[in-house]
């Protein structure tokens, strides 16, 4: 065992020696990225004198601004059409919401309209008597709608002032042809009570039967059994 050891001592065999640095791992580490970021350093500088030199990177710059400046220029045409757009849409619902209230306006006014010409027409009939007569039908109008319903109206007055109050009854009836056949008919509701001291306008719908054809409507005002005023209207 000693000669072994003594030999181990002696000869190339003896045990290898490890020379280690004093330098700590923090300063290694530093170096370390010193080392790193030099080299990066030389790699941009290359990278960039490289295109410098061939010339890439000015004009790369230069199209880029332009295409920034033509991006922002869309995009402002972008929202100058869309608040168009909007404007437009906006101003097309305004439009619409007044049409429709001008048409309604425009039929009340026709409405209206009738109504002045025929209370017109009322007036001057009744200021037409000369109030020397007594009950008089001064207006019996009649219309036939869609062929199936007739629509009439009867104004009757008493042209004399301080006239005293009339009390009777309306009868109005429609005669004609029905299926090639003389036709009459009197109101389904049968005479309407009148009463009255200047005027009074009565107005009614009749259903009209089958294939009758009405050629003349009659009013009458009757006082009692008397008849104080007769009217027709050939259709």
């Amino acid at each position: 065992m000693r000669f072994k050891l003594l030999r181990r001592r002696l000869t190339i065999s003896a045990p290898r020696m490890k020379v280690r640095s004093a330098m700590p791992w923090p300063l290694r580490w530093a170096a370390a990225a010193l080392v790193l970021g030099f080299c990066g350093a030389i790699s941009l500088w290359a990278f960039e004198r490289g295109k410098e030199i061939a010339g890439v990177d000015g004009g790369s710059r230069q199209e880029l601004q332009q295409l920034r400046s033509e991006f922002t220029r869309m995009r402002t045409d972008r929202e100058r059409l869309q608040s168009l757009i909007n404007t437009s849409g906006s101003a097309m619902t305004v439009e619409h919401a007044t049409q429709e209230q001008l048409a309604v306006q425009v039929r009340m006014l026709q409405a209206e309209n009738r109504t002045l010409r025929e209370d017109l027409g009322f007036f001057q009939k009744l200021t037409a008597g000369n109030g020397s007569e007594g009950i008089a039908i001064r207006s019996l109008q009649a219309e036939v709608l869609a062929g199936t319903q007739l629509k009439w109206q009867v104004l009757v007055i008493q042209p004399v002032k301080n006239a005293p109050e009339f009390h009777g009854r309306l009868e109005v009836s429609l005669s004609g042809s029905q299926d090639g056949k003389p036709w009459r008919m009197p109101l389904p509701e049968g005479s309407q009570p009148l009463q009255f001291r200047q005027y009074r306008r009565v107005e009614g719908m009749v259903d009209l039967p089958a294939n009758a054809v009405v050629k003349n409507v009659s009013a009458r005002v009757v006082e009692g059994s008397v008849s104080r005023a007769v009217q027709n209207v050939s259709l």
